[in-house]
């Protein structure tokens, strides 16, 4: 299946887990090569009966022609015919799964520095990050980089996983020295929510079942853990922003007059008579209708789709923000942010980029790097002029036209953008609005 094919079957498979009723929860995995992300998804889907008959006989006869003693569940999700011959993740790959509790968007992501790009792709919108520990090795340099990633992309929970316990005897000691080793490097970390589970994903011992092996631990298996995460706390409930992304004229008899601005709520809730302000215009309305597809509604919140009328005509167009009126974001053409750069070429100083931020498109120049990132010290690197393929770094940037933003910590979505190569519209950086 092509890339492109992938990625309209996924869009279309997220569209029906949410056209499901239920709460839904994105997590992502990550950890170093073979920490057993792939297994343990494959166990999970295995062991939550959410895989077919014939999947599992068609990866029960691969193993066996690899010449395994047991069922090799990472051949659920790797899918490239490179991942399946090297034994490795190299796409990010997208599973779903639901249980009675819960509906569930997995984002299998590489463990190979050379990748790290692809691990920040997959949990821009989680929920959740598993990190994966091998249970012989402990905390390694990968470990300290992709925790470091999910602390900057503000992943609210974070559930780290001490794998292959089978492999050290199930040793409870072993399991706590891991505990105290990643401990004391989270605590340099902006993570609000974690905790630890020990598990054999590939024998299953507390990944949906709880182990007969490890009764010395007493807390939640990972499933348990997964369906009870909370998440309606995750979206920002406070500040209503809505980026336009089409305006609706059917310029027909029945609605000669008709306007309604479309787009999807990014935070906040907006209720019919509110007033808000729209930008850049700073043009002031109330609210008069708002629709839902065929629906009316009296309020709406993040994240849905919605139009709404106004009682006003005002100039609103795409890539204009609607805002309450007492509650607005900051908006400016300089802006201060990580950046994790995703292109073969390196970002160089003064470079000049495509800038998408929300609905708006505009182009910017990188006025500053102003440090890079070491992961595995968490030491600034001061005075370089470029940055490579999975770099991240404090830069600052000049657009073209105002932004309007909230800092990232605030609001995930109206402080995230990317930028995008001018010569072949390649997205190459990933940010976050500090």
């Amino acid at each position: 299946m092509t890339k492109g094919l992938r990625l309209q079957w996924r869009k279309e498979k997220e569209k029906d887990i949410f056209d499901m009723k239920g709460e839904i929860l994105r997590f992502t995995t990550a950890g170093s090569v073979d920490d057993g992300k792939s297994t343990l998804i494959g166990r999970l889907l295995y062991d939550s009966k959410s895989i077919f008959q014939d999947q599992l006989n068609a990866i029960e006869a691969t193993s066996k022609k690899k010449g395994l003693d047991e069922i090799d569940f990472s051949l659920l999700t790797d899918g490239l015919k490179d991942e399946r011959e090297q034994g490795i993740t190299i796409d990010v790959a997208y599973r779903y799964f639901t249980t009675p509790k819960r509906k569930f968007i997995i984002a299998d992501t590489p463990g190979h520095i050379q990748y790290t790009r692809n691990m920040v792709t997959g949990a821009s919108t989680a929920n959740a990050a598993l990190i994966l520990i091998d249970a012989r090795n402990g905390v390694v340099e990968q470990t300290k980089r992709h925790s470091y990633i999910a602390s900057l992309l503000q992943i609210p929970h974070v559930l780290v996983c001490i794998n292959k316990m089978d492999l050290v005897n199930y040793d409870n000691d072993r399991y706590e020295e891991i505990k105290e080793q990643y401990k004391d490097f989270a605590a340099k970390l902006d993570i609000q929510d974690f905790k630890f589970i020990p598990i054999s994903a590939l024998k299953g011992d507390n990944v949906v079942n709880r182990s007969e092996k490890m009764t010395w631990y007493d807390g939640s298996t990972l499933l348990y853990a997964l369906e009870n995460i909370p998440v309606a706390n995750d979206i920002n409930h406070l500040d209503f922003r809505l980026p336009v992304q089409t305006v609706i004229r059917p310029h027909t008899e029945e609605h000669h007059d008709y306007r309604a601005y479309a787009g999807q709520i990014s935070s906040g809730i907006i209720r019919i008579g509110d007033e808000i302000t729209a930008f850049p215009s700073q043009l002031q309305s109330r609210i008069k209708k708002i629709h839902n597809a065929s629906r009316e509604l009296n309020e709406a919140y993040a994240p849905q789709s919605i139009s709404i009328e106004l009682e006003d005509d005002i100039d609103i167009g795409r890539g204009d923000m609607l805002v309450k009126t007492n509650n607005q974001p900051e908006h400016g053409q300089e802006i201060d942010a990580m950046i994790c750069w995703m292109g073969n070429s390196p970002m160089n100083l003064n470079g000049k980029y495509i800038i998408k931020h929300t609905s708006r498109e505009g182009r910017a120049i990188i006025k500053a790097i102003v440090y890079e990132m070491d992961l595995n010290s968490l030491k600034r690197i001061t005075e370089q002029n470029k940055l490579e393929m999975n770099g991240i770094a404090r830069i600052k940037l000049k657009t073209t036209t105002p932004l309007f933003f909230d800092p990232y910590r605030k609001n995930r979505s109206t402080g995230s953008f990317i930028l995008i190569d001018e010569t072949n519209f390649n997205t190459v950086g990933a940010g976050m609005i500090i």
